[in-house]
C-alpha cells in the first residue's frame, strides 16, 4: 500500500508499506553477486566482527547457518529480511525480522512477523523508517518527513531517556509561600515653625491723608 502527499499542486509519493507475498519471496543465498568468475559472495563480504550483544541476538549469516528471505526491498535503501536461524525453515517462533543496510550490516527489528507488521503500520511506511533502528539513524531529508507526520514515533528514544524533563515539577512550598511585603515608613523632614511660614515683617502701613481741593477753600 502506498500513499502520497500534495505539495504546491504536485502529488508526491511518500509512504510505501510493502511485504512480498509468498510467491515473490526471494531467498538471499551465498551465490555470487556478479556473473564474473571468482567473484565474491555474500558470505565473503560478511562482517564477522559484528557479534551478538546483550541487547541484540546473534546476527544472521549468509552461509548455511541461516535461511534468509527478503520481505521488503525498501526502495533500494536496504532489505527487510525474514530470518530462520536454524538453517532451515521451521516454526514461526524460530523466525526473526532483521534489516540489512546497503553496507551489509545487520540491524535487529523484531522477533516476530506480527510485531514487524505493527511497526510497519506505526511508521506509515515513511522513507527509510528502518534506519531509525540503526546506530546512525535516518537521513536529514527523511527526518523532515518524520517530524511532519510522525513526530512522536521519531522521538520515542527521547521520551524514554529523558522522562524527567517532560514532568512539570511543582513545589507547593514555593508556589503558596506568602509574599507579605514589609512596609518601610518613609522619613519625614523637619516641620517648619509658624513664624517661618510667615513672610518678613515690613513697616506698618499708614492710611493716606485726604487732600484738600485747591478750588474750594475751607471756611472757618
Amino acid at each position: 500500500m502506498t500513499w502520497s502527499v500534495k505539495l504546491d499542486e504536485h502529488t508526491i509519493p511518500l509512504g510505501n508499506m510493502a511485504i512480498n507475498s509468498i510467491t515473490k519471496l526471494t531467498q538471499l543465498n551465498q551465490s555470487s553477486m556478479y556473473s564474473l568468475p571468482n567473484a565474491p559472495t555474500l558470505a565473503d563480504l560478511e562482517d564477522d566482527s559484528q557479534e551478538a550483544s546483550e541487547n541484540q541476538p546473534e546476527k544472521p549469516h549468509f552461509d548455511s547457518r541461516s535461511v534468509i528471505f527478503e520481505l521488503d526491498p525498501c526502495n533500494g535503501n536496504g532489505k527487510v529480511c525474514l530470518v530462520y536461524k536454524k538453517g532451515k525453515p521451521a516454526l514461526a517462533q524460530d523466525t526473526e525480522i532483521w534489516f540489512l543496510d546497503r553496507a551489509l550490516y545487520w540491524h535487529f527489528l523484531t522477533d516476530t512477523f506480527t510485531a514487524y507488521y505493527r511497526l510497519l503500520l506505526t511508521h506509515l511506511g515513511l522513507p527509510q523508517w528502518q534506519y531509525a533502528f540503526t546506530s546512525y539513524g535516518i537521513s536529514p531529508q527523511a527526518k523532515q518527513w518524520f517530524n511532519m507526520y510522525k513526530p512522536i514515533t521519531y522521538n520515542t528514544s527521547l521520551l524514554t531517556e529523558e522522562t524527567d524533563s517532560f514532568v512539570n515539577k511543582l513545589d507547593p512550598s514555593k508556589v503558596f509561600k506568602s509574599k507579605n511585603k514589609i512596609l518601610i515608613p518613609k522619613k519625614k523632614g523637619p516641620v517648619p515653625s509658624a513664624g517661618s511660614q510667615k513672610g518678613p515683617l515690613g513697616p506698618p502701613s499708614t492710611p493716606p491723608t485726604p487732600k484738600s481741593s485747591s478750588g474750594n477753600p475751607v471756611r472757618k
